[in-house]
């Protein structure tokens, strides 16, 4: 070997060595940077030098090391793991938020559980039948049906604030992925021109681009592919997000527009607020598909603005999302026969019905109460108002025109079956007019009942008639529904209003009504959703929401948990390859000083031998 050779030997060791202490002093300098990867000194060997040939094989000589790269200690396989499992963790994080947000709502807003609300009122009800002329239990009822209300309205208001909290938050994390978007594109960028002399690797900067994909697996759905170049492309949800040249983002897009959009044609109430998020680049096409309910067998369950919309649902819930099993003796007549082709049809629209509750109300949280809730107080409401304000069924015998609450005008064909004002058994005020129709629940633009009118009934008989001003599901002013409902006005300024006595005009108190209202009250009237089968009454119905709305947030809440040790006990793998260890950098940092040492006594030899031979030839 040349003494040039020699000396490279030596020389190179110094400068790998160098190289080397630099890596494990820049690891150690981030044994504690969040999403630092370790970096590691990859070695090679130097040129060589043919000396001769053996006979079988060339006499080479090397002539030192090279470092040819820094290359980052990481798992792909974890990274794409721990990014679906985060994923997952922040999709059953925020269904879980809600689940809470909503338990407290029932159990602790103004410190009044709602169940002591309906107790009260139930209360009222039993001293109104034991003592109904007592002025007292008369004003104690209608207070109690204040408070019920009032109180209902205040869980309404509540859920509707936590709506658009969550509406806040949505818009907040689509700005934060737009940020991160144009963030890993200009990163992109940055690492591609750094690496381009294949060089070196811009490590750092691979570690905050990675940094951003685990935040951004956190939010949505992502599949990544690292391209010739160092750049990284990302989809989100199937769709290109990140590109090569730069990216796309995401937009929002109020329901109102959304629906316009999309040829969706329902009626536009306060849910018209809510944003969806679309990709602008697509004409506006929803970022999720929302055909199908999430679920982790179709792996759609990822990322926590899935679950925040989830949660959140499209809409306000309305007792009206709920459908009704229709039953066969609603489509039966007074002679005992079924009418097949039209119970068939209701079943079947029954069965679609439902499968659209469980796609969009029962998959959201917050719906699935609003609606669920709005039931239990649809119904009471209706019980009450039914027992003081009576209506009866009767069918028309010939056309009439009637005005709706819009102020349009509609004819009723003759055979059409509606409700009237049953003025015969409607109990009648204690006031001096002995007032006869007086609801205890209003809505608040819509009244009871339309001008009298004179209409002709199927057996021929003509009668004067206050038609009821039925309620309508596409237009949520007709509706005894959460934030359309108030207590009737003229009960709370003149409390003798209140229709409690016979309507046989003795003087003498309605109990039979009275104590049919409380019959009525313990009666089953309704299911939680198509999805069960037990009719409850109002209580049994609150217990089984309340006890519904508990076991789906323990759902939740162990999926959340779950997820959550899935996802730490794979960073905790990833962790161990990719974390610092001050222990085993300090190793690390002893062997290339040692390897230093040994290069500087190497040439030190050298540099004697060359000494000793010039000094000889001298």
């Amino acid at each position: 070997m040349s003494l040039f050779g020699s000396l490279n030997v030596g020389a190179s060791g110094l400068k790998v060595s160098q190289y080397g202490m630099n890596v494990v002093a820049h690891n150690l300098a981030n044994v504690d940077t969040e999403g630092y990867v370790r970096q590691q000194v990859v070695l090679d060997t130097a040129m060589v030098n043919n000396i001769g040939w053996s006979g079988t094989n060339t006499m080479q000589v090397g002539l030192g090391v090279d470092p040819r790269a820094v290359r980052q200690v990481r798992d792909f396989f974890l990274d794409a793991a721990y990014r679906t499992e985060v994923g997952r963790q922040g999709y059953y994080d925020s269904q879980s938020a809600a689940a809470n947000e909503i338990e407290e709502l029932f159990g602790e807003l103004n410190g009044v559980a709602f169940q002591d609300t309906l107790n009260d009122l139930w209360v009222s009800m039993q001293e109104l039948s034991k003592e109904p002329d007592s002025r007292v239990t008369q004003a104690t009822f209608i207070e109690n049906c204040g408070a019920f209300l009032e109180r209902s309205e205040k869980i309404y208001k509540e859920l509707r604030s936590y709506q658009r909290d969550l509406n806040t938050t949505i818009e907040n994390q689509v700005s934060r992925i737009n940020e991160i978007g144009k963030s890993i594109s200009e990163l992109n960028k940055k690492i591609a021109l750094y690496e381009a002399g294949k060089q070196e690797n811009a490590n750092d900067l691979r570690d905050e681009r990675n940094n951003l994909l685990d935040e951004l697996g956190q939010m949505v759905k992502i599949d990544y592919k690292e391209m010739d170049g160092g750049i990284v492309t990302v989809n989100v949800e199937g769709v290109p997000f990140v590109t090569d040249a730069s990216y796309y983002k995401m937009g929002t897009m109020a329901m109102a527009d959304y629906r316009t959009a999309n040829g969706i044609d329902m009626p536009l109430d306060e849910s018209a607020e809510m944003l969806m998020v679309v990709w602008p680049q697509l004409g506006g096409r929803d970022v999720f598909d929302w055909s199908v309910v999430p679920s982790s067998s179709a792996n759609t369950d990822i990322g926590s603005l899935k679950g925040l919309i989830q949660a959140r649902g499209t809409k306000i819930g309305k007792y009206t999302d709920i459908p009704i099993e229709p039953r066969e003796e609603d489509f039966t007549d007074e002679y005992g026969v079924l009418d097949a082709d039209a119970y068939k049809l209701a079943v079947k629209k029954y069965d679609t019905d439902t499968a659209q509750y469980n796609l969009t109300t029962e998959s959201s949280i917050v719906m699935r109460t609003q609606a669920q809730f709005d039931q239990l107080v649809h119904g009471i409401i209706t019980t009450i108002n039914d027992a003081l304000c009576p209506n009866k069924e009767v069918t028309l015998g010939d056309d009439i025109t009637v005005k709706l609450p819009n102020g349009e005008m509609t004819t009723l064909e003759a055979g059409t079956t509606i409700k009237i004002f049953d003025e015969k058994n409607a109990p009648i005020g204690l006031d001096k007019y002995n007032t006869a129709g007086t609801e205890l629940f209003t809505r608040k633009t819509v009244d009871r009942y339309m001008e009298p009118q004179t209409i002709m009934l199927a057996d021929g008989s003509v009668i004067d008639a206050r038609i009821y001003n039925w309620e309508d599901t596409n237009d949520n002013y007709t509706l005894y529904t959460m934030g359309e409902t108030e207590i009737n006005r003229e009960l709370l300024s003149d409390k003798s209003k209140l229709p409690i006595l016979s309507p046989d005009r003795t003087g003498d108190f309605d109990i039979k009504m009275i104590e049919g209202l409380m019959k009525k009250w313990q009666e089953p009237f309704a299911t939680l959703s198509p999805n069960t089968l037990t009719f409850n009454n109002f209580t049994g119905y609150y217990t089984q929401f309340t006890g519904s709305i508990a076991g789906k947030g323990s759902e939740y809440r162990t999926l959340a948990d779950n997820q959550k040790a899935m996802a730490g006990s794979i960073q905790d793998k990833r962790s161990g390859i990719t974390g610092v260890s001050s222990d085993e950098e300090l190793t690390y940092l002893i062997k290339f000083q040692q390897a230093y040492n040994a290069s500087a006594r190497y040439i030190n030899v050298i540099d004697e031998m060359l000494e000793h031979v010039i000094e000889r030839l001298g």
